[in-house]
């Protein structure tokens, strides 16, 4: 018998990719069940991963329920994946007994809480008739969970005679356990839905949080589960420097070892995506929009991008469609010790120093930046690089980051006070309106000079180019669309900034290094980069830069060609 949360059917979206992988994108993370049965049963049975939205937890989850639960057949769908090759040893009858994935394969009572579920179950049952007993939506989530059980033979008369009523699911699985000796695999997908939907409602989450304490650390209901799986976005809520359920093992983006490569896609991973038929895209262009997840020391992509990404054939923002930037926003004006300003450094491509110690993982006690740039590490906004001595540095992962991020700030009356967007501006302005190549160098120089670019190897035209469109970004992203080495004329255009206007003039910038800004504009001209747009724009600027190896200084060249 299988039902919403008791033992729930085996077609959920994890099968439906492992069935359709032919002619979809999947990646076989199947190895991570082996990780789970070595925990069986053990004093590590009770494990959360907290990541951000979109990156495979509930596939994860789902994956375990597709292997644990009795209430389906899987042999045929785990037989050809990487689990299959599995085999460990295990304490069976005080006797070592050798194991292969077949011998957990669909043997256990799985109990699947997805949160999201219960809380539009919730909603509708609020405008429904009511049950004795249940006030909200933890003690519906244990009602849901009891009605099934009872629904279940021979759990119906067990608890029937302990006389358990609507609520009281730690004593049902009590019951149920001291009765017939089974133990239940618990799998609890979004763990933190109450702490981020409701978090307003201090009481409502202790409520909850004594709840998960009943389960799972009182010795009476422990050991009626052999695992315990959470996920979430947010690591388990702290109260001062404790955890409420300090008996898990949690694995967080703030502490994600040792099983960074489970959750989202790996450069090996993404290497072999790009080799099939149905990716149109370059590992080159997926790295940039999607990787640069440092979870202790491996780069890791965003899954759910790379996937979109694939399906649509372009590169380009998906985060700002799949998670809330109302949060980012309300982060960013609490203002703490200058965030505002940390945020559009961190756009720049600096990386800033931080301390998660005393975050208290949740999305209300934030008493400074620390704290700030903890949460929107977890939320996925942020990057973390863990230094060896300990510190954590935050940074802008990706292009898909950057770009979202980028739109969030712009959208912010205070953005056009801060000195970043102030020289964006000044640069632009500069460049189509007074022409002003002296201007251009000395704006160029200081973004070099910063620590957003002086920690590359400024030594060629490529990162010349990077400080440039660092400095422009914040002036061009509402009027131009930028690109590189654009096919043009008799060659390449470095970069070109073409406005989504009929008003702003086309930007062709062509750059050399230890040459000459001459010289940079003569092949803008000979190669005839500009003949390809001169019948849509009728300003065309040619714009030349140079940076010279002897003297370590820019110098900027600019025309304007009329129609």
């Amino acid at each position: 018998m299988s039902g919403i949360f008791f033992n729930p059917n085996g077609n959920n979206a994890f099968t439906e990719i492992v069935n359709n992988r032919i002619s979809k994108v999947f990646v076989d993370k199947t190895g991570f069940i082996g990780e789970t049965i070595d925990r069986l049963d053990s004093d590590s049975k009770l494990i959360a991963f907290t990541r951000p939205r979109r990156f495979g937890k509930t596939i994860m989850a789902r994956m375990l329920a597709s292997y644990y639960s009795k209430s389906v057949d899987s042999m045929e769908l785990f037989s050809t994946l990487k689990i299959s090759d599995y085999k460990g040893q295990k304490l069976i009858d005080n006797k070592v007994t050798d194991i292969t994935y077949k011998t957990y394969l669909n043997k256990f009572n799985v109990i699947y809480i997805d949160m999201n579920t219960v809380d539009t179950r919730y909603l509708t049952y609020l405008n429904g008739e009511k049950v004795k007993n249940v006030a909200d939506i933890v003690d519906f989530l244990e009602y849901q969970i009891i009605s099934e059980l009872k629904d279940h033979v021979p759990f119906g008369p067990i608890l029937e005679k302990a006389k358990i009523g609507n609520i009281g699911l730690t004593s049902a699985l009590s019951s149920i356990h001291k009765s017939l000796g089974i133990t239940f695999i618990l799998i609890m997908d979004e763990w933190d839905l109450i702490y981020r939907e409701y978090r307003e409602n201090g009481k409502l989450q202790t409520k909850f949080i004594d709840l998960l304490r009943g389960m799972f650390k009182s010795s009476d209901c422990l050991e009626c589960f052999s695992l315990v799986y959470l996920t979430g976005i947010l690591p388990i809520k702290k109260y001062n420097s404790q955890s409420a359920l300090n008996n898990s093992n949690e694995y967080s983006m703030l502490r994600p070892a040792p099983y960074e490569t489970y959750f989202g896609f790996t450069k090996d991973e993404v290497e072999e995506i790009v080799k099939k038929p149905l990716c149109k895209l370059t590992h080159e262009e997926l790295k940039k929009w999607y990787d640069g997840y440092k979870l202790n020391g491996k780069d890791i992509y965003n899954p759910n991008s790379v996937v979109s990404a694939i399906v649509d054939g372009v590169c380009q923002p998906y985060w700002s469609g799949t998670s809330s930037n109302e949060e980012v926003i309300r982060l960013i004006n609490m203002n703490f010790r200058g965030i505002k300003t940390d945020i559009t450094k961190l756009i720049d491509g600096i990386k800033i120093p931080f301390n998660s110690n005393n975050f208290q993982n949740d999305m209300v006690t934030l008493k400074d930046k620390n704290d700030i740039f903890s949460l929107l590490v977890c939320l996925g906004y942020l990057g973390c690089i863990e230094k060896k001595n300990g510190l954590k540095l935050a940074h802008v992962p990706n292009q898909e980051i950057k770009q979202t991020l980028l739109s969030i700030v712009k959208g912010q009356k205070w953005s056009r006070r801060t000195d970043i967007v102030k020289r964006s501006e000044a640069l632009l302005n500069a460049i189509i309106k007074k022409q002003d190549g002296e201007k251009v160098a000395e704006i160029i120089q200081d973004i070099h000079n910063s620590s957003a670019v002086s920690l590359l190897d400024y030594n060629s035209e490529e990162s010349l180019t990077y400080c440039v469109m660092t400095a422009l970004q914040w002036s061009t992203m509402d009027i131009y669309d930028s690109h590189r080495e654009e096919q043009a004329g008799k060659g390449r255009i470095d970069l070109v900034y073409v406005p989504e206007d009929d008003e702003s003039p086309l930007i062709i910038i062509e750059f050399k290094y230890g040459k000459s800004a001459e010289e940079a504009i003569e092949q803008i001209k000979n190669q005839e980069y500009y003949k390809r747009y001169k019948n849509q724009y009728r300003n065309i600027m040619l714009v030349g830069i140079n940076y010279s190896k002897s003297t370590k200084e820019h110098q900027c060249l600019i025309e304007r060609l009329c129609n």
